[in-house]
């Protein structure tokens, strides 16, 4: 018997996965204070449409993609149901608003816990992502369909990165006493997909305070694959990602039409 209490299954395909269903959860209860003062992060505009918006289209706009759960701040869950009312969205996606909680972590499970059954595939994505290619999307969809159990798209790193020792107070100098092959690392983007069972037993197993889905699935013990993410992925955290964020829209209307 093995010691492992949370043994893996093998990857492959399930019979049946190539027709589940996938839902999407988008955790958008977070202030964004480094954006600055004012709305939270996931209503702040883009190109005049709030950022949570551009999201859920995203989601959306993948065939794949038949439910969208957002998960508002809880004082705002009204606010962004008729947001979304107010916006033309997919006619054959269904949208549902749940108030948040503290963290994130604890919006994601509020937003798992609101799903109906039937739907086997779940795409967690960051409302501040609001960008994310359809090719992405569909991507993370097919792997898990293909039997991986979590999937997260990922770009190879550009810059030369260096651990530290965190200085004892912010601003000072901080010792560097590693640098890492960049070759090795990858920065992970959204949407990370699961397959429903795993993802709903990491969160109901994992206590630790996570930055991210996959990172729970890790701490199971479980395989997390990537995908090849996009450069216009890119998470909207600071003003200078709005101002790249809104070029890039610009752009993409200039092309598309969109």
């Amino acid at each position: 018997m093995s010691d492992d209490p949370f043994p893996q299954p093998p990857a492959q395909p399930v019979p049946g996965r190539t027709t589940a269903r996938t839902a999407a959860v988008i955790p958008a209860a977070g202030r964004g204070v480094r954006l600055g003062p004012g709305a939270p992060k996931a209503l702040r505009t883009l190109g005049g449409t709030p950022m949570l918006i551009h999201a859920v289209r995203a989601m959306a706009d993948s065939r794949a993609v038949s439910l969208v759960v957002v998960v508002a701040p809880p004082e705002g869950a009204a606010e962004v149901r008729t947001l979304l009312d107010a916006h033309a969205l997919p006619d054959r996606t269904e949208f549902v608003v749940v108030p948040g909680g503290e963290t994130r972590q604890e919006s994601v499970k509020l937003g798992l816990d609101a799903l109906p059954p039937g739907f086997d595939i779940v795409l967690v994505h960051d409302a501040a992502r609001p960008l994310v290619p359809v090719d992405t999307v569909d991507a993370v969809v097919e792997a898990v369909r293909d039997g991986a159990l979590a999937v997260v798209p990922a770009l190879p790193l550009a810059d030369t990165v260096k651990q530290v020792e965190p200085a004892a107070v912010p601003g000072e100098p901080e010792p560097v006493v590693a640098t890492p092959d960049r070759s090795l690392l990858r920065a992970v983007q959204t949407p990370q997909g699961f397959d429903r069972d795993t993802l709903v037993r990491a969160h109901e197993t994992v206590t630790d305070n996570v930055t991210d889905d996959a990172s729970m699935i890790e701490q199971l013990g479980l395989a997390v694959v990537t995908v090849p993410g996009h450069e216009e992925a890119f998470k909207v955290t600071r003003p200078l990602d709005l101002v790249l964020a809104e070029a890039v829209l610009a752009r993409r209307r200039l092309n598309d039409g969109f």
